[in-house]
C-alpha cells in the first residue's frame, strides 16, 4: 500500500491522465484484494525487510523478462541478458512452435474504459489456434486466478473497439533448475531459491540441472463473471481511497 504525499502523488502512483481525465489503474484496483500466498511468503521470510528485498529483486527480474519479450514481439533486435536467457529462449521456441501471431500495434498499449472509468496497459493481443484475444505475460511461479480480474477488465475495455476479440490467455514465462535424481525443482527468482518436491522420494542432496526456461499458456475464455468481480474490487478500492478521490474531484 502506498503512502501518498499529496493529491498529485496519489494521481501519479494510482492512475493515468488521459485526454484531460484521470483514470485509476487496473493493477492498483485489483491490489485491494487479499493475497494469502503473499502473506504466507512474508511470514516464512527471515524478516519483513528481507521479504521486501526479495520481492523487489523478483519484480525487477520479471520486468526485465517483460521488456525483452515485448521487444521480440514487435520485431526489435534484442541482446538477451544471460540472467534471463533460458526463460527468453524458451519463449522464442514456444511461440514459433505454437505459431502465435501478435498484433504489434497493441503491444504495451494503454487502454481505458470511459464509462466504467479505469485504465491499464496490455501486454498484447494475439491470434492463437485461430482465436483472437488478450495475451497477458506473467513471470510468476504459477498461473493464479487473480490474473483473471485484470484480463477481464482489458476485455471489457477493448470489446467496443474490437468486437472480434473472443478470449484471453495468460502466458507464464519462468526458469528453474531440476533435480536430475528426484525431479524436484528450484526456482531462483528473487534470490529465494524456492524448492518444490518432485514425484520421487526427495534426495538427501539434490543434483541440479542447468537453468531451464519454462513456458505455460492457459486460456480463460469466460470473462463476464470475472469482470463483475473486478467492478466489486473497484468499488472497494474507491471506498478505501475515498479521501484522495474526493480531493482530486474523481467523484
Amino acid at each position: 500500500m502506498f503512502d501518498f504525499k499529496n493529491a498529485e502523488d496519489f494521481k501519479e502512483k494510482c492512475g493515468y491522465e488521459i485526454d484531460s481525465r484521470w483514470y485509476p489503474r487496473v493493477t492498483q484496483i485489483i491490489g485491494i484484494k487479499a493475497k494469502p500466498a503473499l502473506y504466507y511468503y512474508y511470514g516464512e521470510a527471515p524478516s519483513y525487510k528481507a521479504a521486501q528485498e526479495m520481492t523487489q529483486k523478483s519484480a525487477e527480474e520479471g520486468t526485465l523478462v517483460h521488456e525483452i519479450v515485448q521487444k521480440i514481439m514487435v520485431g526489435d533486435a534484442v541482446e538477451i541478458p544471460e540472467s534471463i536467457r533460458p526463460a527468453v529462449v524458451a519463449y522464442q521456441q514456444f511461440i514459433e512452435t505454437k505459431n502465435i501471431q501478435v498484433d504489434r500495434e497493441y503491444v504495451e498499449k494503454r487502454i481505458w474504459h470511459p464509462t466504467q472509468r479505469y485504465a491499464g496497459t496490455i501486454d498484447g493481443l494475439a491470434l492463437i489456434d485461430g482465436k483472437f484475444g488478450v495475451l497477458d505475460i506473467k513471470t510468476s511461479q504459477a498461473v493464479y486466478r487473480d490474473y483473471n480480474l485484470q484480463t477481464s477488465a482489458y476485455m471489457e475495455a477493448l470489446r467496443p473497439e474490437l468486437p472480434s476479440l473472443e478470449t484471453r490467455w495468460i502466458l507464464r514465462i519462468d526458469q528453474i533448475h531440476t533435480c536430475l535424481a528426484c525431479g524436484a525443482t528450484m526456482r531462483p527468482k528473487g534470490g529465494r531459491n524456492k524448492i518444490r518436491r518432485g514425484r520421487k522420494t526427495p534426495c538427501a542432496e539434490h543434483s541440479w540441472s542447468d537453468l531451464t526456461g519454462v513456458v505455460e499458456l492457459k486460456e480463460f475464455p469466460f470473462w463476464k463473471d470475472d469482470f463483475e468481480a473486478f467492478l466489486g474490487a473497484k468499488k472497494l478500492w474507491e471506498w478505501e481511497h475515498g479521501h484522495w478521490l474526493k480531493n482530486i474531484g474523481y467523484f
